[in-house]
């Protein structure tokens, strides 16, 4: 046919358009040939040009996908769907799906054509209704044509079942109504052979269980029989050309079986156990040496973590992630580390078997693989492995690559300090660590150290002799040098001296005029650190004090800084000459060695700055290095608070010790460190109104309302609420400590209290004694919620306080709080006070009658799927508790 009869048509075929816009050499001349085709394209639409139609929507498609604007010929895909032809129907039903999407208006024009075609007597237009329908079917379609699709399930032609099932999947996902529809014919479909049908059939029961609760307990019931045989009929099926990949019949319809199972499983015993045989079978059967055996060997892994498994099947899956670590694809490792990591929560002692696998992984050359694999480890670590570990990555620490070292650092640095065994070791350690990579230690660390040293006075000569040495060998490390330089200023005579020798030590030969030159040193080579210059200044101060002799030679070295440019280094230099020259007669008393630092004090203000930096409570359980995670079946653990899990308040079994903080006045290294030294006290004074030790612990500084109404700026249920902000109560939970504090009778009735209270939730509590037990007391917490939308997977928390008064030696501790949570009621709190949750609480307080009961609390539900969390602290118990 002759082109030129039609004036309006487009004088080029599709091809044709597609050569030139491909020859275009600039965006002006592209712009400009689409700008020619689309108006030869709206002059044929506004002729009403019918021959061509199909040809300029398929041009128009093109132009579409290119980025120009084609809502001119979204009308023209209707008229096209409205045509008996199938070519015709098929350019239609392609241009719907691309021009158009479901918030389009034009869409609800094409719904009457949708439900005809989907009755048609042709499977193939059948077909293209279906495949439109799955790709762009708004919540009014999906409740309009749901019949005709579910009647199509049951169609003869597996061609259209296949597309029936991927078009219910839409449907269910936008209204979630009709999952009940659909349930029956998703398990008939089950029983299918044909491998496209059955994996449509599988994706459709995994809708519909995240779609209904219901629909989830239906397919427990109903689908686990088809899904076992169609996995062991895929398993021990002989090889078929048609399904086969990489000699592995059907790895896809493997894995999304085994994602069903795992949906299926997942905090259901019975469920589990019904399907732990062929999990081991597809296990021990399925071939590692291709990429799609892994495939569905890392999937079955996934499934029995995910599942109520029984340990031999932890353990056989913890095996086969153990092997993917030898592997020599990235890929295979990385995943393998990515899930153990989640194993460790369900089996800590099977991953604890390849441990050795791991740290390999740690030197990979791979960046991603040693990240993970140092997370990893960090996880593995425990009192009783601490030491083999921490000397492993001590060791690579001196070879690793430098953009790897302030990683490695940051977790060799927190497991020493988080497992130490003793003070010595400790020390070692930290030294190794300083030498290695003292570029990288953050400063609380070295903060840390310092305040550890100045506390081990059996330990400070053999401190102050290895940091001489490691600052002679490595004198490049700045964090090196601070502590080093410290430490001689403080300890240099026992350096000199060798005063507390160790054991383990052997004698060295270092004169005054050495210990002066090793300050000396990094004085003048770290000019540009003003921190580190300033310490040598007060290093080498006191050196003048310890020294005599060469307090000439420091005065001068001292006064080389007068004339610095930098005005705290000039201040300290003139000051400090002054001393050294005018103040002979207080210079011994002034430059006495520093009080020791309070640990408690310093570990408090440690963890307050830290709780600082995080932003958000993350969503994931948390995993305790070396311990195991116990959950009901199908209750997730909320994540611990970031404080409470720094300082450990949400466990009852480690006792800590009450240490009170130390007076000492404002000197130099507070000037330099910040380490916020504690204020004195006038003598007969009154306590301070501040928050003491155990209330910063706590962190209660606003608690929240206990009685009366909310307040009225609280937020509406479904937004983020706080609990009632009202004036601090400070308790002095150190008073009464005098022998005359008179103890409340045993046998008093308690007022109920209102513990917490929020714009959607309030929690009371009650309280019960035991006769002759004082020390003991029930709690009986009763949850009412406030809110007019039902609350799930309710979750309580609480913890006491502890006070470590030693960062260091987990032995030297004291508890003088116990608390043990019983089992909630139930987790889920009905709507608008329409019913509550009770728990009870047993306390038992060793202080009684001279400290009172403090406890922070956390809880965590769900509103429509979202999760929640609110936490608060609870100061306002009755006396006597």
């Amino acid at each position: 046919m002759d082109l030129s009869i039609n004036p309006f048509s487009s004088g080029t075929r599709l091809r044709d358009m597609i050569r030139s816009i491909r020859a275009c050499k600039t965006a002006a001349e592209e712009r400009a040939v689409v700008r020619r085709e689309c108006a030869a394209i709206r002059a044929a639409i506004s002729e009403g040009d019918n021959d061509y139609r199909h040809r300029n929507l398929a041009k128009l498609m093109f132009i579409h996908m290119l980025g120009y604007p084609t809502h001119f010929g979204q009308m023209e895909c209707l008229k096209l769907i409205a045509a008996a032809g199938f070519p015709e129907k098929r350019i239609g039903y392609l241009g719907l799906m691309l021009l158009l999407d479901e918030r389009q208006e034009v869409l609800m024009l094409v719904t009457n054509s949708l439900k005809q075609d989907l009755n048609h007597s042709n499977q193939f237009i059948v077909g293209l209704a279906l495949c439109a329908l799955g790709n762009i079917c708004s919540a009014e379609m999906a409740r309009d044509l749901a019949p005709e699709v579910e009647r199509l399930l049951q169609n003869r032609d597996p061609n259209t079942k296949k597309k029936a099932a991927l078009c219910s999947i839409r449907i269910v996902r936008k209204v979630p109504d009709l999952a009940e529809n659909y349930m029956g014919a998703a398990v008939s479909l089950l029983k299918e052979k044909h491998h496209g049908v059955l994996i449509s059939a599988v994706q459709l029961c995994t809708e519909l269980c995240k779609a209904s609760t219901e629909a989830l307990e239906y397919l427990r019931k109903n689908c686990l029989e088809g899904l076992v045989r169609i996995l062991r009929d895929v398993s021990n099926s002989s090889y078929a050309p048609e399904y086969d990949v990489a000699g592995i019949t059907d790895p896809f319809l493997h894995i999304r079986v085994l994602k069903l199972m795992r949906t299926l499983g997942q905090g259901d015993a019975d469920c589990s156990e019904y399907i732990n045989d062929i999990l081991a079978q597809v296990s021990t059967k399925t071939e590692s040496n291709k990429n799609a055996g892994n495939a569905i060997l890392y999937e079955c892994v996934e499934t029995i973590m995910g599942i109520e498994a029984t340990s031999g099947l932890r353990v056989l899956a913890i095996n086969i992630l153990g092997r993917f670590l030898s592997n020599r694809d990235n890929n295979i490792r990385y995943v393998a580390l990515n899930m153990l990591m989640k194993a460790i929560a369900v089996d800590t002692q099977a991953v604890q078997r390849h441990r050795a696998t791991i740290l390999e992984c740690v030197k990979d050359a791979d960046v991603s693989i040693r990240k993970r694999a140092l997370e990893l480890v960090y996880l593995l670590v425990n009192d009783t492995n601490v030491k083999p570990l921490t000397k492993e990555l001590v060791d690579y620490l001196e070879v690793s690559d430098q953009d790897f070292k302030e990683d490695l650092t940051a977790k060799i640095c927190s497991i020493v300090e988080k497992f130490s065994q003793d003070k010595l070791w400790y020390l070692d350690q930290m030294f190794r660590v300083l030498s290695l990579a003292g570029n990288y230690v953050k400063d609380d660390v070295w903060h840390a150290l310092i305040v550890l040293m100045s506390n081990a006075s059996e330990l400070q000569g053999y401190s102050v002799r290895s940091l001489y040495k490691a600052l002679q060998a490595c004198g490049e490390q700045e964090c090196l040098v601070r502590v080093a330089v410290w430490c001689i200023g403080e300890y240099g005579e026992m350096l000199v001296n060798n005063i507390s020798m160790l054991d383990i030590e052997e004698p060295i030969t270092v004169t005054e005029s050495d210990a002066v030159d090793a300050v000396e040193v990094p004085l003048k080579r770290y000019s540009p650190d003003v921190t580190t210059r300033a310490m040598c200044l007060v290093s080498l101060l006191k050196l003048s004090s310890r020294f005599p002799p060469t307090s000439e030679r420091i005065k001068e070295i001292v006064a080389q800084n007068k004339g610095n440019t930098v005005l705290e280094l000039q201040q300290r230099s003139i000051e400090f000459s002054s001393i050294i020259q005018r103040h002979q007669s207080i210079k011994s008393s002034l430059l006495e060695r520093m009080p020791v630092l309070d640990e408690a004090n310093y570990l408090v203000k440690r963890a307050a700055s830290m709780q600082a930096t995080f932003s958000s409570v993350k969503s994931a359980p948390a995993v305790t290095p070396g311990g195991q995670l116990k959950l009901p079946n199908g209750i997730a653990k909320p994540p611990p608070a970031p404080l409470a899990d720094l300082l450990d308040l949400s466990s009852d079994d480690t006792p800590v010790t009450t240490s009170a903080p130390t007076t000492v006045p404002n000197d130099f290294l507070q000037d330099l460190l910040g380490i916020g030294l504690a204020d004195s006290t006038p003598a007969g004074g009154a306590p301070s109104t501040s928050t003491d030790i155990l209330m910063d612990l706590l962190s209660i500084g606003s608690t929240p309302a206990q009685n009366g109404p909310p307040a009225s700026n609280f937020a509406p249920p479904g937004l983020e609420t706080k609990p009632v902000p009202v004036a601090p109560q400070v308790v002095d939970l150190l008073d009464g400590l005098s022998s005359s504090t008179s103890l409340p009778d045993e046998n008093a009735a308690y007022p109920t209290i209102t513990a917490f209270q929020s714009a959607t939730l309030r929690i009371t509590f009650s309280f019960k004694k035991q006769p002759g037990k004082p020390q003991e007391t029930t709690i009986n917490a009763t949850f009412t919620n406030l809110a007019t939308t039902t609350f799930t997977d309710f979750v309580f928390q609480a913890a006491v306080p502890k006070i470590c008064s030693s960062l260091f030696l987990s032995k030297s501790v004291f508890q003088f709080i116990n608390l043990r949570l019983d089992p909630a009621s139930s987790n889920t709190l009905p709507a608008s006070g329409n019913g509550s949750v009770t728990q009870s609480l047993s306390v038992t307080n060793k202080q009684h009658g001279q400290k009172p009961l403090a406890m922070r609390i956390r809880i965590s539900y769900k509103v429509n799927g979202e999760d929640r969390l609110e936490q608060g602290q609870i100061s306002n118990f009755p006396a006597g508790l």
